[in-house]
Order: structure tokens, then C-alpha cells, then sequence
């Protein structure tokens, strides 16, 4: 795994160690592309600004944030965001987290699929809503550089990234129809999806 793009740098230590792998073991490449992709651009939105943000809790949860989309951890009951935070406090009771951080990498898990967040309210939240909103959908693409842009999808690849998320997301609404994918699915959401600049060369 690259530990630096565009200058912006990944976390150190056990706890970032043990997301990548397990992501990388339980997602197909195009999805573990993503969840590292999804990192790198909500560190980079943060970077830009000057702001501060808690790296490793943001790494994890990034890398864990759609593993509930997968087969061995997908839930027939609830929303595959609320299954991801289930999985993240498991996840982090395994390395040792306190209750009030593995709390805190599901919320943001959680929330990702939310509303808005402000960064006065949830840095984290906020950047994990950043970082996923523009690569999957190319939504704020506009306040990276083109440099950093081509540079990251040059590390991380989409390999068909577009069609593949879609077609989990249309799976997760047929089954839960009252989930936010349902409603993203409702809407232009997979058109603007499967029209990212970012697959666009």
C-alpha cells in the first residue's frame, strides 16, 4: 500500500495496519480502492484548510466504512451504513479501543450516509463525507487539484469502480427499501455516479 499521495500521508501503527488488511481481504480491489481513495481525498480537504483531524480514527473508519456491502458482513435487516458501524466496534473492541472511540468510528460510519455535517460539529464525520462523496459521485471534485486528482487514481485505480457500486447499491434498496441507498437510487444519484470525472481519463 502507497503511504503518501500528493504529499498526503496515511497513519502509522497497528490499528491502520489491521484496517487496510482486512479491507484489502474482504473487498474486491475496486472497492478497497475506494475506501482508500475516500481517505486520501477527505485528508487532503482537511490539509487544504489547515485543519485538524483525528488521522487514525478517520483512516479505519474509511477503510471499514462499506465492508457491510460485502457477503460476509452484509445484514438483511438493517441499513448496510448501520451494519458497518456494528462492524467497527467490533473491529476496534480487537484493538483495544475505549467504548467512546469504537462509539466514534461507527457514528461515522453511520453518518456518511447522513446529512451534511459541519467540521465544527464532526471533523471526522465531515470528511468521511467529503472523501466519499467525491469519488463516488465526483460531488466537490472541484476543490482538489487536477494534479492530485490524477495522481490518486493513478495509485488507486477505479477498475470499473462506477457500474460495480451501483449495482451494490441497487441490491441493498431492492431488499431495504426504506435505507439511504433506496432513496440515493430514487434520485440521479447513479447517473452522477456512473458519470464521475474521474473516470473520465
Amino acid at each position: 500500500m502507497l503511504i503518501e499521495v500528493g504529499g498526503v500521508r496515511v497513519p502509522g501503527g497497528r490499528a491502520a495496519e489491521a484496517a487496510q488488511l482486512v479491507c484489502e481481504e474482504y473487498a474486491d480491489a475496486s472497492l478497497y480502492h475506494h475506501s482508500v481513495r475516500s481517505y486520501f481525498f477527505g485528508a487532503a480537504w482537511a490539509e487544504n484548510r489547515g485543519l485538524d483531524f483525528d488521522r487514525e480514527l478517520f483512516f479505519v473508519s474509511s477503510l471499514l466504512h462499506d465492508l457491510a456491502l460485502v457477503p460476509p458482513f452484509d445484514s438483511h435487516t438493517v441499513a448496510f451504513e448501520e451494519a458497518g458501524g456494528h462492524l467497527a466496534r467490533v473491529f476496534t473492541a480487537g484493538l483495544g479501543w475505549s467504548a467512546e472511540r469504537r462509539d466514534r468510528a461507527a457514528e461515522l460510519i453511520v453518518l456518511h450516509m447522513r446529512d451534511d455535517v459541519s467540521p465544527e460539529v464532526d471533523m471526522e464525520s465531515r470528511l468521511l463525507q467529503v472523501g466519499t462523496s467525491a469519488d463516488v459521485s465526483g460531488s466537490g471534485l472541484e476543490a482538489f487539484d487536477p494534479s492530485f486528482r490524477r495522481a490518486l487514481v493513478e495509485a488507486y485505480p477505479r477498475l470499473g469502480f462506477a457500474k460495480s457500486f451501483v449495482d451494490l447499491f441497487q441490491d441493498q434498496a431492492e431488499r431495504k427499501p426504506g435505507c439511504a441507498a433506496a432513496d440515493l437510487i430514487a434520485g440521479d444519484w447513479a447517473e452522477r455516479t456512473t458519470s464521475n470525472p474521474l473516470d473520465q481519463g
